[in-house]
């Protein structure tokens, strides 16, 4: 029989740890695999890349292996061991599988025999002998940023969204390529929050492989009014000193729109008040947090600086220093 050197097949060295085995696996599975490859060799790559694998990966089957000794080149004639291996080892394998395995193979590992074993099989197109393909690959998930505005968290919708994503070329080569989406944002979504898009993700590879899914990682756009903390929204609200001091009803917005807010009277700058129920919708909903903060009207005529005056001559022993102890 032929010697056929799996270490070379796979372009590791004799020394290779099992994870970078299988890495190298993975890598030329996908570039020879018969469904994607362009090469003109590609079936019969696949089939040695396979049977080395099946060989190397397998700590048994690769001590058995090593037992030749490393002095062989591919091609050399070598003599089977004796009893042609462990025979046991040939069972389990489907039709499809055992017909990548080359003479090499089954000397050593006793599948010699298998001819008969294989006769003997149903390999009917569409039959007990089909097999899903043992090389498919589910494809790997893949992250993404959607940016939203706080109305359409509040309202939900549904919006195109363009993206580059990373795949697999036919050659087996990472690329970019431009996906368009319609996405549903759900009402009531906060950032930080994902969006899972099942089947969007990177592209499966070998026969009736599943892709994987596209994960968008919610971002808030910056609001002219609004912040957001999870589903509560923040606000500052200005006020005028006389409303603060008397109390009084003023209107505030919010993200489901305008309501009328009662001021105590006897308000300060920083105070909060809350508006239950009045944030981002959900199971609970958030709150809208409204920050209070006095503004003065501007003294810029004659009048305005006269009504100063008689304020400051009016709350003479006021001092808005006082808590700071100057």
């Amino acid at each position: 029989m032929e010697y056929k050197d799996y270490y070379k097949i796979l372009g590791v060295s004799r020394e290779a740890k099992p994870d970078e085995i299988k890495a190298a696996y993975r890598k030329l599975a996908r570039k020879y695999h018969p469904d994607v490859s362009k090469e003109p060799d590609a079936e019969t790559r696949f089939k040695e890349v396979n049977e080395a694998h099946e060989v190397l990966k397998d700590p048994e089957k690769r001590a058995q292996y090593d037992a030749l000794g490393s002095g062989w080149q591919s091609g050399d004639h070598v003599r089977p061991p004796p009893g042609g291996g462990a025979r046991g080892r040939a069972e389990g394998f489907s039709q499809e599988e055992a017909d990548q395995f080359s003479d090499f193979f089954s000397s050593l590992f006793g599948m010699g025999g298998m001819g008969g074993a294989r006769a003997g099989r149903s390999s009917g197109v569409g039959g007990a002998g089909m097999h899903a393909d043992p090389f498919a690959g589910r494809g790997s998930d893949q992250n993404a940023r959607i940016r939203l505005s706080l109305e359409e968290a509040y309202k939900g919708g549904t919006r195109q969204l363009r993206l580059e994503v990373p795949d697999i070329d036919a050659q087996g080569q990472v690329t970019r390529r431009t996906k368009t989406l319609n996405v549903r944002i759900p009402a009531g979504i906060t950032e930080g929050q994902q969006i899972r898009l099942a089947g969007q993700g990177g592209a499966g590879f070998g026969g009736g492989a599943q892709a994987g899914d596209l994960f968008l990682e919610v971002a808030f756009e910056p609001h002219p009014i609004f912040r957001a903390e999870g589903k509560d929204i923040h606000l500052t609200l200005p006020i005028a000193p006389w409303e603060a001091a008397r109390g009084a009803s003023v209107p505030v917005p919010t993200l489901g729109g305008t309501l009328s807010l009662k001021i105590p009277a006897g308000s300060q700058s920083g105070q909060r008040l809350r508006l239950k129920g009045r944030g981002l919708p959900g199971k609970p909903a958030g709150d809208a947090l409204v920050q209070l903060e006095i503004r003065n009207p501007p003294a810029d005529s004659a009048e305005a600086q006269a009504a100063f005056e008689a304020m400051a001559e009016h709350f003479t022993s006021f001092n808005p220093r006082a808590t700071l102890g100057v």
